[in-house]
């Protein structure tokens, strides 16, 4: 099949997805402002439900929501899944992401973000009943992207996640490609990784040893 029509098939059967944001600069010193955080939420989950509407697009809307998070003074953001552990994920992921933390440290919240998704009426027409090694679990018929990536000077197949796609607790094995909105995580062989409940991607810190090529 010729790539045009590969690119314009993919186009078709694909999420509609449309992305919200609100800047607001908060800063917390202790309890998150649930409340307000919530009105924002609504503010922008109902302007996706009248975009869809208004576009005529029908079926179950998924959102999900996210908060770009700061350290005071500081000039760059980690975006986090909103949760009411949402200050103690962020202090954890930055320790992940950084090395290091201010557990004392007054946290600002600079943008609210939500992902607003529809199913394509036609993703049907992507189906399929064969199960291989580009499945995607818990999805019948959808196969994962692949992509070629190299560790230690040594090629490999690794398949390409979307990181809303992965359950839950559910442990995959790399080589594999992670992507999202605003990052993309390569995971070495011989690594496993999940989504944990609080939205967090965990890859297990075993080491990578690449296998002799004797």
């Amino acid at each position: 099949m010729p790539s045009g029509a590969l690119s314009a098939f993919g186009i078709l059967v694909s999420d509609v997805v449309k992305d919200y944001s609100r800047t607001v600069l908060w800063r917390v010193a202790a309890a998150l402002p649930k409340e307000r955080l919530e009105q924002e939420f609504r503010t922008l989950r109902r302007r996706a439900e009248a975009d869809f509407e208004n576009e005529d697009w029908s079926g179950a809307i998924t959102h999900q929501r996210s908060v770009d998070l700061r350290y005071q003074g500081q000039g760059y953001e980690l975006n986090i899944p909103y949760t009411r552990d949402l200050i103690p994920d962020f202090r954890r992921q930055h320790q992940r992401r950084y090395g290091y933390s201010y557990p004392e440290r007054g946290v600002e919240l600079v943008t609210l973000r939500l992902r607003s998704t529809i199913k394509s009426p036609q993703a049907r027409l992507a189906g399929g009943t064969n199960q291989g090694e580009n499945a995607v679990p818990g999805h019948p018929g959808a196969k994962l992207d692949r992509a070629v990536v190299f560790f230690a000077g040594k090629k490999y197949p690794a398949p390409m996640h979307p990181r809303d796609s992965l359950q839950t607790g559910l442990p995959y094995s790399g080589p594999a490609i992670v992507t999202e909105y605003s990052a993309t995580t390569a995971v070495p062989p011989r690594m496993r990784f999940w989504l944990e409940r609080s939205g967090n991607l965990i890859i297990e810190t075993q080491p990578f040893t690449p296998k002799s090529r004797n």
